[in-house]
C-alpha cells in the first residue's frame, strides 16, 4: 500500500541509486544531503543496498580534516544491457553495465550470414550482440534486456515492422519473440528516429524540452514527435513517418501498403531531402562529380534549395504539432551544419505559423545507438533498482 514503511524505503532506495548513477561516487553525507534523509537513515540505506549487492564502496575521500569518508557507487556488475542500431548495411551493437558504462561494441555487415540461411535476421542480431559481449568479456547470460533501433515502426496491433521494406527479413510477425529467444533476454524493437529523439532529450539539443520534433534527414527521412515529454507513436506506430508526406515537387508515395516506398525512391518528403536526392540535386545543378552529401552541400545553390525543401516539410509539421523546438539530425543536417540551419530559419520569416526554435543535433557518435542504450538502461533499472 502507498505510504507503508516498505514502500517508502523502496522509494528512498531508488532515489539514492539514481543519484549514484547520475552523480556518484558519493559519501553517506552527500547521499543524505541530496535525498533529504538524515545521516542515520542514509547510513542504513547504503548498508542495506550494499548487503543486497546494489552498491559497493570505491575508495575514500581524502585531503580534508577528520576521518576519511567512504565513497559509494552503484555496483556495475548487477546487470548488463545491449543496444543495437540497424541499417541497410548491417547492425551495430553495444553492451553497457547498469551504471551506463559501455563495456563492448561490435559491428556486423549484412554479409555476415548468408541470405538463404533460416532465421537469418536473428542470427545477424545474435552475431552483433555476441561480438559486443565478447569484447566485454561476458556471455549472453549477463544480459538483462536489449533494445533494437530499426527504420520503420512496429505495429502494436500486429507485431509487424512497417515502413521498412529495405530491411528484408524484418517483417516477420514473430520477430520479437524470435530475437528474445535467441538472445535469452527481453527485446524491445523501437523506431530508430524515436531513439535518436530519446538521445537528444537526455544528452543533446533537446535537453529540458518537453515538446519538440526531431527531423531526421539521412538515407531515410522521418520525424520523432515528443509532446509533454512523451513520444507520440500513433495507432499503428507510424507517427512521424514524414518521409511519405506529400509535398509540392514530390510524387505521392504509391503502393498497396505505404511501406512499399523505398528510401531512395517512391515519393513524398523523402524524395525531396533524402541523402540520395541531395546528391542528385547537386548533379542537376551541374556538379556531375559530386558523390556525397557533404560535397553536395558545399555548393551555395544546393544548400539554399535543400533549406527551402526542409522548411516546407517542417512548416507542415509545425502547423499541426506546434512544438517549441525542432532538432535537425541525420547526415543531411550534419553536412549542412549551421549554414543550413540559418537558411532554414530564414525561410520561416514572414510565415503565418508558430516559429519554433531550430537547432542542429550536437550529439557525438551514433544517436540511434545512444537512444537505444538509454532506453535499455531505463527499463533494466526499473527492475533491478526496485527493492520493494
Amino acid at each position: 500500500m502507498p505510504g507503508t514503511p516498505r514502500v517508502l524505503r523502496a522509494m528512498n532506495d531508488r532515489a539514492a541509486l539514481d543519484l549514484l548513477v547520475s552523480q556518484g561516487p558519493l559519501t553517506r553525507t552527500q547521499v543524505g544531503e541530496l535525498t533529504g534523509l538524515s545521516k542515520p537513515t542514509a547510513s542504513q540505506l547504503l548498508a542495506r543496498l550494499e548487503a543486497v549487492g546494489l552498491v559497493r564502496t570505491t575508495g575514500n575521500v581524502t585531503g580534508r580534516p577528520g576521518p576519511n569518508a567512504q565513497l559509494y557507487e552503484v555496483n556495475p556488475c548487477v546487470a548488463q544491457v545491449a543496444a543495437l542500431a540497424v541499417d541497410q548495411e548491417g547492425i551495430t551493437a553495444a553492451v553497457a553495465d547498469i551504471a551506463g558504462e559501455v563495456r563492448g561494441r561490435a559491428r556486423v555487415g549484412t554479409d555476415a550470414v548468408a541470405e538463404n540461411v533460416p532465421h537469418r535476421t536473428a542470427q545477424l542480431v545474435a552475431a552483433a550482440v555476441d561480438g559486443a559481449l565478447a569484447e566485454a568479456g561476458l556471455g549472453r547470460e549477463a544480459l538483462h534486456g536489449a533494445v533494437i533501433g530499426t527504420p520503420g515502426a512496429l505495429d502494436p496491433q500486429t507485431g509487424v515492422l512497417r515502413y521498412a521494406p529495405h530491411l528484408p527479413g524484418w517483417q516477420s510477425r514473430a520477430l520479437q519473440e524470435e530475437l528474445a529467444e535467441v538472445l535469452g533476454t527481453p527485446i524491445v524493437i523501437e523506431n530508430d528516429v524515436n531513439l535518436a529523439a530519446v538521445a537528444e532529450q537526455h544528452d543533446g539539443a533537446a535537453q529540458d524540452f518537453d515538446d519538440f520534433v526531431l527531423l531526421w534527414a539521412d538515407e531515410g527521412v522521418g520525424a520523432a514527435i515528443v509532446l509533454g515529454g512523451q513520444l507520440l507513436r500513433g495507432a499503428t506506430g507510424g507517427a512521424g513517418e514524414i518521409g511519405y508526406m506529400p509535398l509540392p515537387g514530390a510524387p505521392l508515395a504509391r503502393g498497396g501498403d505505404r511501406s512499399a516506398a523505398q528510401p531512395d525512391g517512391g515519393g513524398g518528403f523523402q524524395r525531396l531531402i533524402g541523402s540520395p536526392s541531395v546528391v542528385e540535386l547537386a548533379r542537376q545543378y551541374g556538379s556531375a562529380d559530386v558523390r556525397t552529401v557533404d560535397e553536395a552541400l558545399r555548393h551555395d545553390e544546393v544548400r539554399a534549395e535543400v533549406a527551402r525543401r526542409l522548411a516546407t516539410g517542417i512548416a507542415a509539421v509545425v502547423a499541426v504539432v506546434d512544438p517549441r523546438l525542432v532538432v535537425l539530425s541525420g547526415e543531411v543536417a550534419q553536412a549542412g551544419g549551421e549554414a543550413l540551419r540559418q537558411l532554414v530559419e530564414e525561410e520561416f520569416t514572414g510565415l503565418v505559423l508558430p516559429r519554433p526554435e531550430l537547432r542542429i543535433s550536437n550529439l557525438d557518435g551514433n544517436p540511434i545507438l545512444t537512444g537505444a542504450l538509454r532506453t535499455a538502461l531505463a527499463a533494466a533499472r526499473d527492475v533491478v533498482f526496485d527493492t520493494a
